[in-house]
């Protein structure tokens, strides 16, 4: 799959649905979901303009960004994307810009004293459940102001928004109320007392422009940009 011409033609959707929202067109940022990618698609990615990776295992992304250390490239972020286990929480804050999936006091308790000990500040992202779904992580909608007031006492730690994955529906429209229920969550939430608060973290690669209809001002996406993923 050609990287390149999918992301200009991602950036054009993209800016489509921000203008459906009433907002200008680069209101969304773009995240390359990077897992099982070669490191010469991460590197075409970034070279189209992309600056935000998303990885969903440490010692893969450990592998990738080795890599890329040795190549010119821009610059970009990387972000941790999904369930962290507490015993990898240390090498996470190491190489992860952004935790993107804090869903208990006791990770974000793991998290800053991992960066606290390491000298670092580290931004973080919380994960609310959207679907109800037991098997996949996430704060409930109703808990996320609990969390956020706690998070944001942590030293080392920076919240900067919300994120959410919704149970999966071939049907782009069957995500709208979820990312609306998403947004509203994150809009209650006031600046002024969480003042690093910016990311609104929601829409995959079937149901990108839904979310941004809804407010995202982030999307996850994996196949829309490098085609169908690769068995791990």
């Amino acid at each position: 799959m050609d990287v390149t011409s999918a992301t200009a033609r991602i950036h054009e959707r993209l800016a489509a649905a921000a203008r459906r929202s009433g907002r200008g067109e680069d209101a969304v940022s773009l995240m390359a979901a990077v897992k099982t990618r070669s490191v010469e698609e991460i590197l075409e990615a970034l070279r189209a303009g992309i600056t935000v990776l998303g990885e969903n295992r440490v010692q893969e992304a450990q592998t990738h960004l080795e890599a890329l250390g040795d190549k010119i490239r821009p610059e970009f972020s990387a972000h941790f994307i999904g369930r962290l286990q507490s015993n990898k929480a240390r090498r996470a804050v190491q190489i992860f810009d952004s935790i993107d999936g804090v869903d208990s006091r006791r990770l974000a308790e793991t998290l800053s004293r991992h960066a606290v000990e390491l000298g670092v500040t580290r931004e973080v992202v919380l994960e609310v459940n959207l679907g109800e779904e037991s098997q996949k992580g996430g704060v409930e909608p109703e808990g996320v102001r609990v969390l956020a007031e706690e998070v944001v006492r942590l030293p080392g730690l920076a919240l900067t928004g919300l994120m959410g994955v919704c149970p999966y529906d071939p049907s782009p429209e069957a995500s709208r109320a979820h990312y609306r229920k998403l947004a509203g969550v994150f809009g209650r939430l006031s600046t002024s007392e969480f003042p690093h608060l910016k990311v609104l973290s929601m829409g995959m690669s079937h149901d990108f422009e839904v979310a941004v209809e809804e407010g995202a001002t982030m999307v996850r996406l994996g196949e829309a940009l490098f085609g169908p993923r690769r068995s791990p």
